[in-house]
Protein backbone atom coordinates (compact mmCIF):
# COMPACT_ATOMS: atom_id res chain seq x y z
CA UNK A 1 0.00 0.00 0.00
CA UNK A 2 1.07 3.59 -0.68
CA UNK A 3 1.39 5.97 2.09
CA UNK A 4 1.65 9.60 2.05
CA UNK A 5 2.40 11.30 5.35
CA UNK A 6 2.55 15.37 5.78
CA UNK A 7 4.02 16.91 8.40
CA UNK A 8 5.94 20.10 9.54
CA UNK A 9 9.15 17.66 11.06
CA UNK A 10 11.15 14.51 10.96
CA UNK A 11 12.97 13.78 13.12
CA UNK A 12 16.22 14.85 11.79
CA UNK A 13 14.77 18.60 11.97
CA UNK A 14 16.39 20.71 14.90
CA UNK A 15 13.14 20.61 16.66
CA UNK A 16 11.82 17.73 16.48
CA UNK A 17 10.66 16.45 19.19
CA UNK A 18 7.82 13.64 20.63
CA UNK A 19 5.47 13.46 17.85
CA UNK A 20 8.33 13.45 15.06
CA UNK A 21 9.26 10.12 17.45
CA UNK A 22 6.08 8.80 16.94
CA UNK A 23 6.23 9.18 13.01
CA UNK A 24 9.11 7.45 12.54
CA UNK A 25 8.39 4.64 14.86
CA UNK A 26 5.33 3.16 12.84
CA UNK A 27 6.85 4.95 9.39
CA UNK A 28 9.47 2.23 10.34
CA UNK A 29 6.62 -0.56 11.12
CA UNK A 30 5.17 -0.01 7.84
CA UNK A 31 8.14 0.24 5.76
CA UNK A 32 9.18 -3.21 7.63
CA UNK A 33 5.59 -5.01 6.59
CA UNK A 34 6.26 -3.87 2.63
CA UNK A 35 4.35 -0.66 2.63
CA UNK A 36 5.17 2.66 0.45
CA UNK A 37 6.10 5.10 2.74
CA UNK A 38 6.52 9.10 1.55
CA UNK A 39 6.45 12.27 4.03
CA UNK A 40 5.89 15.40 3.05
CA UNK A 41 7.89 17.87 5.45
CA UNK A 42 9.38 21.34 5.74
CA UNK A 43 13.21 21.19 4.79
CA UNK A 44 16.14 22.98 7.47
CA UNK A 45 19.53 23.83 7.09
CA UNK A 46 21.91 21.26 5.62
CA UNK A 47 19.07 19.01 4.97
CA UNK A 48 18.65 17.40 2.21
CA UNK A 49 15.23 18.12 -0.32
CA UNK A 50 14.95 13.92 -1.07
CA UNK A 51 16.22 11.78 0.74
CA UNK A 52 15.62 7.56 2.02
CA UNK A 53 15.68 6.97 5.87
CA UNK A 54 14.45 4.10 7.27
CA UNK A 55 13.43 2.57 3.93
CA UNK A 56 10.58 6.02 4.02
CA UNK A 57 10.98 8.54 1.00
CA UNK A 58 11.73 12.05 2.86
CA UNK A 59 10.48 15.05 0.23
CA UNK A 60 11.21 18.41 1.88
CA UNK A 61 9.75 21.65 0.88
CA UNK A 62 10.36 25.24 1.76
CA UNK A 63 12.14 25.69 5.27
CA UNK A 64 9.92 28.87 6.39
CA UNK A 65 7.63 27.37 9.55
CA UNK A 66 4.67 29.79 8.39
CA UNK A 67 4.73 29.33 4.61
CA UNK A 68 5.18 25.47 4.87
CA UNK A 69 1.72 24.75 5.21
CA UNK A 70 1.03 26.48 2.09
CA UNK A 71 4.12 25.36 -0.12
CA UNK A 72 3.61 21.27 1.03
CA UNK A 73 -0.12 21.56 -0.29
CA UNK A 74 0.94 23.52 -3.45
CA UNK A 75 3.50 20.46 -4.07
CA UNK A 76 0.64 18.02 -2.70
CA UNK A 77 -1.80 19.20 -5.23
CA UNK A 78 0.98 19.27 -8.29
CA UNK A 79 2.94 15.84 -7.41
CA UNK A 80 1.25 13.56 -4.83
CA UNK A 81 -2.68 14.27 -5.64
CA UNK A 82 -3.95 11.15 -6.95
CA UNK A 83 -0.78 8.94 -6.11
CA UNK A 84 -1.21 7.51 -2.95
CA UNK A 85 -3.69 5.14 -1.03
CA UNK A 86 -3.82 6.34 2.56
CA UNK A 87 -2.95 10.35 3.04
CA UNK A 88 -1.99 10.66 6.72
CA UNK A 89 -2.33 14.73 7.64
CA UNK A 90 -0.07 15.59 10.77
CA UNK A 91 -1.23 18.64 12.25
CA UNK A 92 1.20 20.97 14.35
CA UNK A 93 0.39 24.13 15.90
CA UNK A 94 -2.96 24.44 14.81
CA UNK A 95 -2.27 24.77 11.25
CA UNK A 96 -3.51 22.16 9.03
CA UNK A 97 -2.46 21.84 5.45
CA UNK A 98 -5.99 20.94 3.94
CA UNK A 99 -4.59 18.22 1.42
CA UNK A 100 -7.56 16.22 3.24
CA UNK A 101 -10.22 18.58 1.75
CA UNK A 102 -9.20 18.03 -1.86
CA UNK A 103 -7.90 14.47 -1.96
CA UNK A 104 -10.40 12.03 -3.60
CA UNK A 105 -8.85 8.94 -3.94
CA UNK A 106 -6.80 8.28 -0.97
CA UNK A 107 -8.30 7.05 2.43
CA UNK A 108 -7.88 9.70 4.47
CA UNK A 109 -6.68 10.35 8.01
CA UNK A 110 -5.96 13.33 10.38
CA UNK A 111 -3.28 13.29 12.94
CA UNK A 112 -3.43 15.85 16.24
CA UNK A 113 -0.88 15.25 18.76
CA UNK A 114 -2.26 18.39 20.21
CA UNK A 115 -4.73 21.10 18.85
CA UNK A 116 -1.34 23.58 20.43
CA UNK A 117 -3.74 26.36 20.65
CA UNK A 118 -2.54 28.22 23.98
CA UNK A 119 1.46 27.87 22.58
CA UNK A 120 0.08 30.90 20.40
CA UNK A 121 0.08 33.08 23.83
CA UNK A 122 3.20 31.77 24.62
CA UNK A 123 5.63 31.39 21.76
CA UNK A 124 4.45 34.12 19.40
CA UNK A 125 4.50 38.07 19.68
CA UNK A 126 1.86 40.11 20.60
CA UNK A 127 -0.86 40.71 18.65
CA UNK A 128 0.12 37.91 16.47
CA UNK A 129 -0.02 35.52 19.01
CA UNK A 130 -3.81 36.94 19.99
CA UNK A 131 -4.63 36.44 16.24
CA UNK A 132 -3.37 32.40 16.44
CA UNK A 133 -5.33 32.00 19.61
CA UNK A 134 -8.29 33.93 18.81
CA UNK A 135 -8.41 33.74 15.04
CA UNK A 136 -6.20 32.00 12.89
CA UNK A 137 -6.39 28.49 14.87
CA UNK A 138 -10.22 28.52 15.45
CA UNK A 139 -11.24 29.03 11.84
CA UNK A 140 -8.62 26.69 10.59
CA UNK A 141 -9.58 23.62 12.46
CA UNK A 142 -12.86 24.37 12.10
CA UNK A 143 -12.62 24.45 8.41
CA UNK A 144 -10.96 21.68 8.19
CA UNK A 145 -13.35 19.39 10.65
CA UNK A 146 -15.62 20.20 7.17
CA UNK A 147 -13.94 16.99 5.65
CA UNK A 148 -15.52 15.09 8.15
CA UNK A 149 -12.34 13.16 7.84
CA UNK A 150 -11.72 10.21 10.95
CA UNK A 151 -8.67 11.72 13.03
CA UNK A 152 -6.29 9.94 14.87
CA UNK A 153 -5.19 11.53 18.20
CA UNK A 154 -3.26 10.06 21.51
CA UNK A 155 -5.07 11.37 24.65
CA UNK A 156 -8.46 12.09 25.65
CA UNK A 157 -7.41 15.39 26.49
CA UNK A 158 -6.96 15.62 22.61
CA UNK A 159 -10.24 14.36 21.72
CA UNK A 160 -11.97 16.67 23.77
CA UNK A 161 -10.15 19.73 22.89
CA UNK A 162 -11.14 18.63 18.79
CA UNK A 163 -14.43 18.12 19.74
CA UNK A 164 -15.33 21.06 20.65
CA UNK A 165 -13.74 22.45 17.40
CA UNK A 166 -16.18 20.88 15.22
CA UNK A 167 -14.43 17.16 15.29
CA UNK A 168 -16.97 14.14 15.75
CA UNK A 169 -15.53 12.77 18.90
CA UNK A 170 -17.45 8.93 17.60
CA UNK A 171 -14.40 9.17 14.40
CA UNK A 172 -11.63 10.35 16.42
CA UNK A 173 -9.49 7.52 17.46
CA UNK A 174 -6.85 7.13 20.58
CA UNK A 175 -3.82 5.52 19.84
CA UNK A 176 -1.17 4.89 22.12
CA UNK A 177 2.32 6.40 22.94
CA UNK A 178 5.10 4.45 22.77
CA UNK A 179 8.87 4.62 24.30
CA UNK A 180 12.03 4.22 22.59
CA UNK A 181 13.82 3.62 25.83
CA UNK A 182 13.33 -0.06 27.96
CA UNK A 183 11.93 0.12 31.10
CA UNK A 184 14.35 -1.00 34.29
CA UNK A 185 13.48 -4.66 35.12
CA UNK A 186 13.39 -4.02 38.38
CA UNK A 187 12.94 -0.13 41.06
CA UNK A 188 15.83 -2.04 43.03
CA UNK A 189 18.68 -1.68 40.45
CA UNK A 190 18.41 1.90 40.36
CA UNK A 191 20.24 4.24 42.99
CA UNK A 192 18.85 7.59 43.62
CA UNK A 193 20.79 10.34 44.13
CA UNK A 194 21.86 10.97 47.93
CA UNK A 195 19.99 14.63 48.23
CA UNK A 196 16.51 14.47 46.85
CA UNK A 197 16.21 15.74 43.39
CA UNK A 198 14.22 17.35 41.53
CA UNK A 199 14.74 17.31 37.44
CA UNK A 200 14.04 19.79 34.21
CA UNK A 201 14.34 18.10 30.72
CA UNK A 202 13.62 19.37 27.33
CA UNK A 203 14.23 22.77 25.51
CA UNK A 204 13.55 25.86 27.53
CA UNK A 205 10.67 27.57 25.48
CA UNK A 206 7.92 30.24 26.93
CA UNK A 207 5.33 27.48 26.54
CA UNK A 208 7.09 25.08 28.71
CA UNK A 209 7.12 27.21 31.63
CA UNK A 210 10.75 26.27 32.72
CA UNK A 211 10.98 29.16 34.63
CA UNK A 212 7.68 27.64 36.94
CA UNK A 213 10.68 24.72 37.33
CA UNK A 214 13.00 27.14 39.29
CA UNK A 215 10.36 29.18 41.29
CA UNK A 216 8.89 25.98 42.45
CA UNK A 217 12.01 24.58 43.23
CA UNK A 218 12.80 27.84 45.18
CA UNK A 219 9.46 27.51 47.45
CA UNK A 220 9.81 23.51 48.40
CA UNK A 221 13.39 24.33 49.15
CA UNK A 222 12.61 26.76 52.08
CA UNK A 223 11.24 23.19 53.64
CA UNK A 224 13.11 20.96 52.01
CA UNK A 225 17.00 22.35 52.68
CA UNK A 226 18.92 19.35 50.86
CA UNK A 227 16.94 19.41 47.62
CA UNK A 228 18.84 20.43 44.51
CA UNK A 229 17.23 20.64 41.10
CA UNK A 230 19.11 19.27 37.74
CA UNK A 231 17.97 21.41 34.49
CA UNK A 232 19.05 19.89 31.17
CA UNK A 233 17.66 21.18 28.04
CA UNK A 234 18.74 23.81 25.25
CA UNK A 235 19.01 27.05 26.48
CA UNK A 236 18.86 29.58 22.94
CA UNK A 237 16.86 32.22 21.99
CA UNK A 238 15.37 34.83 24.47
CA UNK A 239 13.56 32.38 26.88
CA UNK A 240 16.49 30.42 27.24
CA UNK A 241 18.58 33.69 28.27
CA UNK A 242 16.26 34.05 30.76
CA UNK A 243 15.90 31.18 32.43
CA UNK A 244 20.10 31.35 32.45
CA UNK A 245 19.67 34.77 34.39
CA UNK A 246 17.13 33.51 36.47
CA UNK A 247 19.35 30.41 38.01
CA UNK A 248 22.12 32.90 38.32
CA UNK A 249 20.35 35.24 40.37
CA UNK A 250 18.65 32.22 42.50
CA UNK A 251 19.20 32.58 46.27
CA UNK A 252 19.76 28.64 45.61
CA UNK A 253 22.07 28.70 42.63
CA UNK A 254 24.40 26.66 44.27
CA UNK A 255 21.87 23.73 44.05
CA UNK A 256 20.70 24.68 40.80
CA UNK A 257 22.85 22.57 38.09
CA UNK A 258 22.42 23.28 34.44
CA UNK A 259 23.62 20.51 32.64
CA UNK A 260 23.09 21.55 28.87
CA UNK A 261 22.08 19.43 26.30
CA UNK A 262 22.61 15.73 27.37
CA UNK A 263 23.17 12.72 25.46
CA UNK A 264 20.60 9.59 25.30
CA UNK A 265 22.49 7.65 27.83
CA UNK A 266 22.99 10.96 30.20
CA UNK A 267 19.09 11.49 30.12
CA UNK A 268 18.32 8.02 31.10
CA UNK A 269 20.94 8.39 34.31
CA UNK A 270 19.03 11.28 35.19
CA UNK A 271 15.73 9.89 34.82
CA UNK A 272 16.92 7.05 37.04
CA UNK A 273 18.48 9.01 39.72
CA UNK A 274 16.10 11.83 40.21
CA UNK A 275 13.42 11.50 42.68
CA UNK A 276 10.80 13.67 40.75
CA UNK A 277 10.35 14.77 37.01
CA UNK A 278 8.43 18.39 36.88
CA UNK A 279 6.44 18.85 33.73
CA UNK A 280 5.11 22.95 33.33
CA UNK A 281 3.54 22.81 29.78
CA UNK A 282 0.96 25.05 29.04
CA UNK A 283 -0.88 22.03 26.59
CA UNK A 284 0.25 18.36 25.40
CA UNK A 285 -0.54 15.85 23.74
CA UNK A 286 0.40 13.39 26.37
CA UNK A 287 3.72 14.14 28.07
CA UNK A 288 6.36 11.62 26.98
CA UNK A 289 9.07 12.50 29.08
CA UNK A 290 6.85 11.60 32.07
CA UNK A 291 6.53 8.12 30.95
CA UNK A 292 9.94 7.97 29.96
CA UNK A 293 10.87 8.72 33.48
CA UNK A 294 8.07 6.60 35.14
CA UNK A 295 9.54 3.88 33.09
CA UNK A 296 12.93 4.40 35.11
CA UNK A 297 11.52 4.55 37.96
CA UNK A 298 11.21 8.43 38.55
CA UNK A 299 6.96 9.61 39.01
CA UNK A 300 6.14 13.46 37.91
CA UNK A 301 5.17 16.62 39.37
CA UNK A 302 3.03 18.19 36.82
CA UNK A 303 0.58 20.82 35.78
CA UNK A 304 -3.16 19.66 35.36
CA UNK A 305 -3.78 20.30 31.82
CA UNK A 306 -4.10 18.85 28.46
CA UNK A 307 -1.98 16.20 27.92
CA UNK A 308 -0.27 16.24 31.42
CA UNK A 309 -3.42 14.95 33.02
CA UNK A 310 -3.26 11.81 30.42
CA UNK A 311 0.22 10.88 31.09
CA UNK A 312 -0.24 11.60 35.10
CA UNK A 313 -2.81 9.56 37.09
CA UNK A 314 -3.06 11.87 39.93
CA UNK A 315 -2.49 10.49 43.09
CA UNK A 316 -1.42 7.14 41.41
CA UNK A 317 1.76 7.40 39.42
CA UNK A 318 2.50 11.21 39.83
CA UNK A 319 0.80 14.20 41.23
CA UNK A 320 -1.01 17.02 39.55
CA UNK A 321 -1.30 20.97 41.01
CA UNK A 322 -2.41 23.99 39.81
CA UNK A 323 -0.84 25.96 37.10
CA UNK A 324 1.40 27.83 40.25
CA UNK A 325 4.40 27.67 40.96
CA UNK A 326 3.27 27.64 44.60
CA UNK A 327 1.17 24.74 44.28
CA UNK A 328 3.76 22.89 42.42
CA UNK A 329 6.37 23.62 44.62
CA UNK A 330 4.38 22.41 47.78
CA UNK A 331 3.08 19.46 46.15
CA UNK A 332 6.98 18.49 45.94
CA UNK A 333 7.28 19.17 49.47
CA UNK A 334 4.34 16.80 50.42
CA UNK A 335 5.25 14.20 48.28
CA UNK A 336 8.95 13.61 49.41
CA UNK A 337 8.29 14.00 53.08
CA UNK A 338 5.97 10.95 52.80
CA UNK A 339 8.66 8.09 52.31
CA UNK A 340 5.32 5.52 51.62
CA UNK A 341 3.73 7.62 49.31
CA UNK A 342 6.35 8.03 47.37
CA UNK A 343 7.51 4.88 47.08
CA UNK A 344 3.83 3.51 46.14
CA UNK A 345 3.62 6.45 43.57
CA UNK A 346 7.11 5.03 41.87
CA UNK A 347 5.93 1.24 41.70
CA UNK A 348 2.67 2.32 39.79
CA UNK A 349 4.34 4.86 37.54
CA UNK A 350 6.99 2.27 36.53
CA UNK A 351 4.56 -0.34 36.22
CA UNK A 352 1.89 2.02 33.84
CA UNK A 353 5.01 2.53 31.90
CA UNK A 354 5.30 -0.98 30.38
CA UNK A 355 1.47 -0.40 28.68
CA UNK A 356 2.88 2.36 26.83
CA UNK A 357 4.99 0.59 23.54
CA UNK A 358 5.35 1.61 20.01
CA UNK A 359 4.20 -2.04 19.32
CA UNK A 360 0.98 -1.32 20.65
CA UNK A 361 0.59 2.41 18.92
CA UNK A 362 1.52 0.71 15.53
CA UNK A 363 -1.28 -2.01 16.64
CA UNK A 364 -3.55 0.98 17.26
CA UNK A 365 -2.59 3.07 13.80
CA UNK A 366 -3.21 -0.09 11.42
CA UNK A 367 -6.47 -0.92 13.20
CA UNK A 368 -7.54 2.66 12.73
CA UNK A 369 -6.19 3.11 8.74
CA UNK A 370 -7.87 -0.08 8.16
CA UNK A 371 -4.60 -1.88 6.54
CA UNK A 372 -3.23 -5.61 7.36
Amino acid sequence: MKIVWLAWKDSGHPEAGGAEVVARELCKRLVGEGHEVTLLTCGYEHARAVEMKDGVRIVRVGKGRYLHSFQALAYYLRHFRGQFDVLIEEVNGGAPYFSVLFERKARKFMLYHQLARVNWLYEIKQPFGYLGYYGLVPMATRLASLAHTPVITVSESTRQVLSDHGFNPKRTHIISEGLTITPVQSLEQTQKFTQPTLLSLGAMRAMKRTLDHIAAFEIAKRELPNLQLKIAGKATGTYGKKVLERIRKSHFAGDIHYLGMVSKEEKKRLMQRSHLILQTAVEEGWGLTITEAASQGTPAAAYNVAGLRDSVQDGKTGILTLEDPGALGQGVVRLLRDQNYYNRLRHTAWLSSWRITFDQSYKDFKNTLGIA
